[in-house]
C-alpha cells in the first residue's frame, strides 16, 4: 500500500489532483472556524466547554458539520442540507415521472438532476439557518448554559437575517468546493467532505475519553476503544466488500457477418446495498419528536414522556425503535433504488439471461427473491454496527456520534473505500498496481 501511495505521488496529473483535494479540505476547515456576524463566541465557547453541547439533540448534525454547528460559524451547516437535498431527489425519482424520465435521458438529465439538487440544498439552507438562528437566540441550543440566552446579543431583524443569510452563503461554498473536488480533485467530493467533518471529531473524542478514564490515568480505557474501533473497522470492510453475484450469459447475434455477444458476467448485489441511507434516515426521524419537545412550553406528559425515552441514545425504548426503523428504511431504500423488472427488461433487451432462469418476468422475480434474501441480513447487520458500538462507548463515557459508532464509521469505511478505488482505478489506467490486489 505505501508503494501505491508512492506511485501515487509521483504521477504528475495524480499529484495535482490529490494536492488541489487537500487545499480544498484545508480551506474547508478553516471556514469552519471562521464566527458568523452578529455572535458572541466567547460565550458560545464557555457554553461548549460546560455542557458538553455535542451530546444533546444537535449532536449528529454538529458531526456532519466537523463540530462547526454548535460554534455557530460559517460552515455551520456543512454538508447536512445537500445530502438532505439529494435524498429527497432520490425519493422523489421514484415518484414523480417527470424526474424519471430525466434520469433516463443520460447525462443531461442527471446534470438537469444536479441543478435542482442546488436549488433544493440552498432552499433547505435557508430553512435550517432560520431554525438554527432561532434556536441559538432563545438560548435552546446549549441547555444548562447560564449565557445560553446571550450568544446573540443583537436580536434584532437585520442581525438575524444577516446571519441566515451568512450561514446560507456558507452551504453553497460548501457544495462548491464539494464539486470542485469531484470535477478537478479525485472525485467523490461531497462524500469527501462528509468523511473530513466527521474525522475531525475523532481526536478530541479519543481524548476526552483518556480525561474521563480512571484505569491506568484513563490509558486503558483509551487503548481499548482504539482496539474495538479498529476491529469494528474491519468487520465494516469485510461485509461492505462482501456482494452477492447474479452469472448473467448473453447470447451471440450475427449481424452481418460479425458475431456480438457471447460474453459471460455478473450482476453484483452487496449485502449492504442500502449503505448508511437507513442509519441517516432513522436517526433524523427520531430526532422530530424530540425537536417537538424541546420547543414547546410547558410541562405536560408527552412531552416529559418523550425526553425521558426518546432523547437519551441508550434507553432501551429509543434503541428498540432505531433498530426497527434502520431495517425497515433498509428495505425501503433497497426497494426504490433497485428496480428487479427494469434489470431484467434490459438484460432481455439486450440478449441476456441467467442461467436456469427464464428472461422477462421470471429473471425480475428471482432477482426480487434474491435481493429480498440478501436485505435481510444487511439490515440486521445496519442495526448491530448502529448500536453495538455506541452502547459499547457509552460505558466509556464517549458521546452518540463517537467516530467509531453507527453511522460515522459506517460512513469513515465507505467514503474510504470509495476514494481508494477511485485512486486504484488511476493507478491501474497506467500500467501500476492498487491499493487492493
Amino acid at each position: 500500500m505505501l508503494t501505491a501511495f508512492a506511485r501515487a505521488f509521483k504521477t504528475p496529473d495524480l499529484r495535482k489532483k490529490l494536492l488541489f483535494t487537500l487545499g480544498i479540505i484545508v480551506v474547508y476547515r478553516l471556514g469552519t472556524h471562521v464566527p458568523i456576524p452578529g455572535v458572541d463566541y466567547r460565550n458560545v465557547q464557555t457554553c461548549i466547554d460546560a455542557a458538553q453541547a455535542n451530546q444533546g439533540l444537535f449532536g449528529l448534525v454538529n458531526m456532519f458539520s466537523g463540530g462547526a454547528l454548535l460554534q455557530i460559524t460559517v460552515f455551520a451547516l456543512g454538508i447536512m442540507p445537500y445530502i438532505t437535498a439529494s435524498i429527497i431527489l432520490q425519493l422523489l425519482t421514484v415518484v414523480i415521472p417527470r424526474l424519471e424520465a430525466l434520469k433516463k435521458e443520460g447525462q443531461a438529465g442527471t446534470a438537469k438532476i444536479t441543478q435542482y439538487t442546488r436549488y433544493l440544498t440552498i432552499a433547505l439552507a435557508i430553512l435550517q439557518g432560520t431554525g438554527l438562528v432561532a434556536t441559538a437566540r432563545s438560548g435552546a441550543l446549549f441547555q444548562g448554559c447560564p449565557v445560553a440566552s446571550q450568544i446573540v446579543p443583537d436580536q434584532s431583524i437585520f442581525v438575524t437575517i444577516t446571519m441566515v443569510i451568512t450561514m446560507t452563503a456558507g452551504t453553497a461554498a460548501v457544495m462548491w468546493l464539494g464539486e470542485l473536488i469531484t470535477d478537478r480533485g479525485i472525485g467523490n467530493g461531497m462524500s469527501i467532505l462528509m468523511f473530513i467533518s466527521i474525522a475531525a471529531t475523532f481526536p478530541s473524542a479519543l481524548w476526552a475519553i483518556k480525561e474521563q478514564g480512571s484505569l491506568a490515568d484513563g490509558w486503558i480505557e483509551f487503548g481499548t476503544v482504539v482496539a474495538v474501533g479498529l476491529v469494528m473497522v474491519g468487520l465494516v470492510v469485510f461485509v461492505e466488500q462482501a456482494q452477492r453475484r447474479i452469472p448473467v450469459q448473453y447470447a451471440k447475434r450475427m449481424i452481418g457477418r460479425r458475431s456480438y455477444g457471447g460474453t459471460s458476467t455478473y450482476i453484483p448485489l452487496k449485502v449492504n446495498q442500502a449503505g448508511v441511507i437507513p442509519v441517516i434516515f432513522a436517526s433524523s426521524l427520531l430526532y422530530i419528536p424530540a425537536l417537538i419537545a424541546q420547543f414547546s412550553s410547558g410541562t405536560s406528559g408527552w412531552k416529559t414522556w418523550i425526553e425521558s425515552h426518546l432523547v437519551r441514545g441508550d434507553h432501551p425504548i429509543y434503541v428498540t425503535l432505531y433498530f426497527l426503523l434502520i431495517v425497515f428504511f433498509a428495505f425501503f431504500y433497497v426497494a426504490i433504488s433497485f428496480n428487479p423488472e427494469e434489470v431484467a427488461d434490459n438484460m432481455k433487451k439486450y440478449g441476456g439471461f441467467i442461467p436456469g432462469i427464464r428472461a422477462g418476468r421470471p429473471t425480475a422475480e428471482y432477482l426480487s427473491y434474491v435481493l429480498n434474501r440478501i436485505t435481510w441480513p444487511g439490515s440486521l447487520y445496519l442495526g448491530l454496527i448502529a448500536l453495538v458500538p455506541t452502547m459499547a462507548l457509552v460505558g466509556f463515557g464517549a458521546n452518540q456520534n463517537f467516530p467509531f459508532g453507527g453511522t460515522s464509521i459506517l460512513i469513515i469505511v465507505g467514503v474510504g473505500l470509495e476514494t481508494v478505488k477511485q485512486i486504484e482505478s488511476q493507478l491501474q489506467q497506467r500500467n501500476y498496481e492498487g491499493f487492493l490486489r
